[in-house]
């Protein structure tokens, strides 16, 4: 049966987007809601879901790329799977229209949503910045700067134009973020590595710059915590602009400027630029009837999904759900969000094979970072092959 034929015959909690919050909504519900006559459907473009804040250590190659995504065929056998991009929704009328990957799009009803988009990333209109920019959002972008980065210094061994040499070992990050400062520091290490293995290379010729607009990094901790993390970092051989923002970018010639009076900031070369200027609300939320916030993220949910009980005569004996509250990076726009664990606790008990990595002291960091859409806190060294 298709699922254009099966999706008017019972009724159904359609989340949009599989990723971390997706995945552990349509787990917790799948056999709860299936038992009842039900059924739970996914829809997302990609087959998995990623846990982003492993992807620097899948850039800087302390991380294979599998450790990182979770299967959903794998973890979701009692849920309806559609592969591709939901394009609106009428809430209204319980009316979603969906786009699969392969195949015409099909209207989807509904008996009630999760909104879980997600965030992608946030841009300017920086000239060049789309052309020579990477940014680190997905697997794929993680794999290919891991890539770039062991081809740029391999080819740097080979070049005997100066300037060329010194644009290929110039490697530059913007954004003080999480994600800036575990991307820069995990490149760092991986570059120095890749280094000492070459020996018509120095040490001393390559250059790692971390660009932030703020007079800080990292806002979600302390002053001192972000203090130490600059010296330490500096200490390493990085360079740490703060005030500074990225203003040209085009064919790798990176021109800044100083935040405080919009001075020139200095111009060099780079053919390595990531963007990890943060994220912002997955565009397609504008294509609902959601009360939309200026950022472009469901405000609240709506009137019509309270946040309590599923009425008796759809979803009797689901259980009492966890409320979660939603967020500008990750807006959820319905009541049934559960508890939420790591991947790492998931093929724990799915007893999949384990294998530990030492993180950084900023990835810990992370699971205290009040922004998030719940509170998760890392084990100290976790990494699953799924």
């Amino acid at each position: 049966m298709s699922i254009i034929e099966s999706s008017q015959k019972r009724p159904r909690i359609l989340i949009v987007g599989g990723g971390y919050v997706g995945l552990y909504v349509a787990m917790k519900l799948q056999k709860k809601v299936k038992a009842h006559g039900g059924i739970v459907t996914v829809v997302d473009p990609n087959p998995y879901m990623t846990y982003q804040p492993f992807l620097p250590e899948v850039a800087g190659g302390q991380i294979e790329p599998r450790h990182v995504v979770v299967s959903h065929r794998q973890h979701l056998k009692h849920s309806e799977l559609v592969n591709g991009r939901v394009l609106s929704i009428d809430h209204a009328n319980k009316k979603a229209v969906v786009a699969p990957e392969n195949g015409e799009q099909f209207e989807l009803e509904y008996t009630d949503i999760v909104m879980s988009a997600g965030a992608i990333t946030r841009t300017f209109p920086i000239t060049g910045l789309a052309e020579t920019g990477i940014g680190l959002k997905t697997i794929e972008e993680a794999v290919a700067l891991r890539n770039k980065v062991a081809e740029r210094i391999e080819s740097a061994s080979n070049m005997t134009d100066p300037v060329a040499r010194k644009r290929a070992l110039t490697f530059v990050v913007v954004g003080g973020g999480f994600a800036g400062i575990e991307t820069i520091a995990e490149l760092e290490d991986m570059a120095r590595h890749l280094i000492k293995l070459n020996d018509r290379i120095d040490e001393k010729e390559a250059r790692f710059v971390l660009v932030e607009a703020m007079g800080r990094i990292m806002p979600e901790v302390t002053e001192q915590q972000a203090e130490w993390v600059v010296d330490h970092l500096r200490g390493r051989g990085v360079e740490v602009l703060l005030n500074t923002s990225l203003n040209s970018a085009v064919d790798g010639n990176l021109e800044l400027i100083n935040m405080a009076d919009k001075s020139s900031a200095g111009e060099f070369g780079a053919d390595t630029l990531i963007w990890c200027a943060g994220v912002m609300a997955n565009p397609m939320v504008r294509s609902t009837d959601f009360p939309i916030e200026q950022a472009a993220a469901v405000s609240k949910p709506a009137p019509t999904c309270a946040s309590r009980m599923p009425t008796a005569n759809r979803w009797k004996a689901l259980g009492p759900p966890a409320i979660s509250r939603p967020s500008r990076t990750l807006p959820v726009a319905c009541q049934t969000v559960p508890a939420f664990q790591t991947p790492s606790t998931l093929c724990a008990r799915q007893s999949c094979w384990q294998r530990t990595f030492t993180l950084p002291a900023t990835v810990l960091a992370r699971s205290r970072n009040t922004s998030t859409q719940t509170s998760v806190q890392l084990p100290a060294s976790a990494a699953t092959r799924v």
